[in-house]
Parts: structure tokens; C-alpha cells; sequence
């Protein structure tokens, strides 16, 4: 009991630490808390594969952290200044993009994420997908408009590639989430480039679908597309709101999840990037593909 107060106490402390620094450092130590709190409840369960899945979050939360220490030292360096807002150097904003997109599991740094939530509890899954992106994007809002767009926005539309094809083939329900996280990620990276308002209410809406699909997903201890289809005859409703919660994600009218796509869309064409606009419908085409299996089954 004691031990879990304090986890959890770290993980808030470091992610409200992180977003209400001004200064690199703190928001560094904020993310630092928060990687080490979280570091015992992905290990908590004794098997291997959570104990393989704790290190590679390990690994690779730790060095962006490196990555995002270098970035904010090479600026300060240049600029003498630590503030987060003042990040001018071109070279420390690509590297602190990229360590940010490393951190939250956006393509092409991606690799971690469906490894990881494969090998831990569904709660943790849902911490992970959820809560621990809340830092970095904050921190890639506060930057936005430092970072150059065509960085941001081929992250974006490589985000959805992945998050798109990746999901097809799953059968485990945890990487088919990892893998709509990253399609969701690419939206939200895509739109920070035009309008970082807007990215931030994608991202939350995202969470707000995501956090019942996994609490329902822990209630019936659904983990495969197997368990789902007998799901059905145990719990009607919980398996028909996951069906729905699953179109919802996918951005189909007339769900909720329709809205922040259709204004990023929105944002895009007046921007007169029509061909940016065209590839987000046919990736988020593919990605529906997946969300239609698992409802089709369910």
C-alpha cells in the first residue's frame, strides 16, 4: 500500500512537474520521475515478458531522455537561455521533436509500444497509452511553434501508415490498441504543425475513447479477438460499447471521434494542402479496416 501511494504520487507529480515547468531541466526531471515510477508497475506481474517489456520501455524512454538533454543543452549553449519557449536552435528543435515523438511511441520511433503493452496488465497498458503521453505533448505544444511543419506533419502521416498497417493482422487486443494509439499520435503530430489547439483536443478526445475500451477490456479480462467473440454471450452491453467505442476511435461519423478529424481535415484543405489531406482519409480508410474486423467479429 505504502509503496503504491508513492508510485502513483510520483507518476502525477512528475507529469504536472513536466507541464508546468518553464525551464528544460525541470520539465527533464518531471519526465525522469514519471519513467522511474512507472518502471515497477510494468514489472509488476513476475513473467518474462513483462520483465522484457519493463526494459525496453526503460531503454527507450531513457534515451530520449538523453536525446532531450542534449537538445535543451546544445540551445542553452547557444542561446544561454533554459526556458522551454525560447528553444531557437533548428538542431535542438529536430532533436527535442524527435525525443518527444520517441517518448509519447509516435512512427518512426514506434517500435517499443505494441512490445510493451503486449507484454503488461491491461491497467498498465491503459496508464501507458494514455497518461504517460500527457508530458511529452504538452511539452511538443509549448515548442510547436519552433518546429519545423514538414517534420512534424511526414511524422504525422507516417504515424497513421503505421498505425494503420500494423493493426490489420493483430489478433492480441493490446497491440491492436498500441497500434491505434500510433494512428491517433500521427493525427495529433500532423495538426500540431497548423494548429496546436486543435491537437490537444484530438488528444484528449482519443483519451477519453480510449480509457473505457481498456477498463471494459479489464472488467471482462478480454486480451484476444478470440475472447471478444464470447464476450458476447456474458456481457451484452460492456461488448456491444466496446463495438461502439471501437467505430468511435476510427473517426466514423457519427461518433465523436469524427469531430477532431474532420476539423484537422478542415485545417489542412485551408491550408491549401489538399495532398496532405487526400493521404490522412486513406490512411484513416485502412485503419477503419481493423476497427471494422473487431466490431464485424464481436
Amino acid at each position: 500500500p505504502t509503496s503504491i501511494t508513492i508510485i502513483t504520487l510520483s507518476i502525477i507529480m512528475g507529469t504536472i512537474m513536466t507541464m508546468s515547468s518553464s525551464n528544460w531541466l525541470m520539465a527533464w526531471i518531471g519526465l525522469e520521475l514519471n519513467m522511474l515510477a512507472i518502471l515497477p508497475i510494468i514489472s509488476k506481474p513476475k513473467t518474462t515478458r513483462a520483465s522484457e517489456a519493463t526494459i525496453k520501455y526503460f531503454l527507450t524512454q531513457a534515451i530520449a531522455s538523453a536525446m532531450m538533454l542534449l537538445s535543451s543543452t546544445t540551445n542553452a549553449w547557444q542561446t544561454g537561455n533554459w526556458d522551454i519557449l525560447e528553444l531557437k536552435n533548428k538542431f535542438s528543435t529536430t532533436i527535442m521533436t524527435l525525443s518527444l515523438m520517441m517518448k509519447m511511441g509516435a512512427a518512426p520511433i514506434h517500435f517499443w509500444l505494441p512490445e510493451v503493452l503486449q507484454g503488461t496488465t491491461l491497467q498498465t497498458a491503459l496508464l501507458i497509452t494514455t497518461w504517460q503521453k500527457l508530458a511529452p505533448i504538452s511539452l511538443m505544444y509549448m515548442i510547436s511553434n519552433n518546429i519545423q511543419p514538414a517534420l512534424l506533419m511526414s511524422a504525422g502521416i507516417l504515424s497513421m501508415i503505421v498505425g494503420g498497417l500494423g493493426g490489420i493482422n493483430q489478433t492480441q487486443l493490446r497491440k491492436t490498441m498500441a497500434y491505434s494509439s500510433i494512428n491517433n499520435l500521427g493525427w495529433t503530430i500532423m495538426i500540431m504543425a497548423l494548429s496546436p489547439n486543435l491537437a490537444v483536443m484530438n488528444i484528449f478526445i482519443y483519451m477519453i475513447m480510449t480509457t473505457p475500451i481498456f477498463l471494459m477490456m479489464t472488467s471482462t479480462s478480454t486480451k484476444t479477438l478470440q475472447n471478444l467473440t464470447t464476450t458476447w454471450t456474458t456481457s451484452t452491453a460492456t461488448t456491444l460499447s466496446i463495438a461502439l467505442l471501437m467505430l468511435s476511435t476510427s473517426g466514423l461519423p457519427p461518433f465523436t471521434g469524427f469531430m477532431p478529424k474532420m476539423l484537422a481535415l478542415n485545417e489542412l484543405i485551408t491550408q491549401k494542402l489538399t495532398t496532405l489531406a487526400t493521404l490522412a482519409i486513406m490512411t484513416s480508410l485502412v485503419s477503419l479496416l481493423f476497427y471494422l474486423r473487431i466490431t464485424y467479429l464481436i
